[in-house]
């Protein structure tokens, strides 16, 4: 399968779009598009999780801590780790990475 990674269409308002790019043995990678989200995306993965903002900016929390990410940040996200996307501005690409 090839396709061109910015080439999506915008989920609505709010919203986000998963997409699975490749998934091999035990690692899973995806690309999440965040459409200007103003309520609350709670998370809890069985899987470690490890994501990177590619395009935008986001403020998510995780053991407390709010984590503001930008373009070119990135975070690890353990497994069975509770976790809130909280907003993003505009759109956010994210490009993550699951690991059994």
């Amino acid at each position: 399968m090839s396709s061109e990674f910015f080439d999506y269409s915008l989920p609505e308002l709010d919203s986000e779009d998963f997409t699975t790019l490749l998934e091999h043995k035990n690692v899973k990678i995806s690309r999440i598009i965040s459409n200007t989200l103003k309520t609350e995306q709670k998370f809890l993965s069985e899987k470690d999780e490890w994501v990177i903002v590619l395009q935008g900016c986001a403020k998510l929390e995780m053991n407390g801590t709010v984590h503001k990410l930008t373009k070119g940040s990135s975070l690890f996200i353990p497994a069975n780790t509770e976790h809130k996307l909280l907003k993003t501005k505009k759109v956010v690409v994210w490009l993550a990475v699951y690991i059994d």
